[in-house]
């Protein structure tokens, strides 16, 4: 299951299996192998895979049918679990949003494209709003 839809996703995207071994910084035999289902990935390795293809592991290993929709067992869109899978794949921990070190060592231009994405989702929020009512 693991290499049908590793092939189907490299397929879908249109590279080459020499293009994402080098993006995923494997080298392309390694790569093949998952392909050929020669060889397994470790848990590591697995998560580096999906979040290339922007899938869950769960699609990867044949325990979720659909990689564009994160839907809970009933087939029901779940969004915790998108979220929770969203901060994952960006490495968002809980409470690094709320470093104060961090914070503090940004530059002005730094806060100036901080504040553009805060921007960004304020007016994302009022247009749900509106459509909302």
């Amino acid at each position: 299951m693991l290499k049908d839809r590793l092939i189907k996703l490299r397929n879908d995207k249109g590279i080459s299996q020499y293009e994402i071994a080098k993006r995923l910084n494997f080298s392309r035999g390694k790569y093949a192998n998952y392909e050929h289902g020669t060889r397994q990935p470790d848990y590591e390795t697995l998560n580096k895979i999906a979040d290339f293809y922007g899938v869950s592991t769960d699609y990867l290993l044949g325990r979720a049918g659909n990689s564009d929709n994160p839907e809970d067992e009933k087939g029901e869109f779940d969004s915790i679990k998108e979220i929770n899978r969203l901060l994952d794949k960006y490495e968002i921990e809980e409470m690094s949003f709320f470093d104060y070190e961090k914070w503090k060592s940004m530059s002005p231009e730094q806060i100036r494209e901080l504040e553009s994405y805060f921007q960004y989702l304020v007016q994302k929020s009022n247009d749900i709003e509106k459509k909302d009512k």
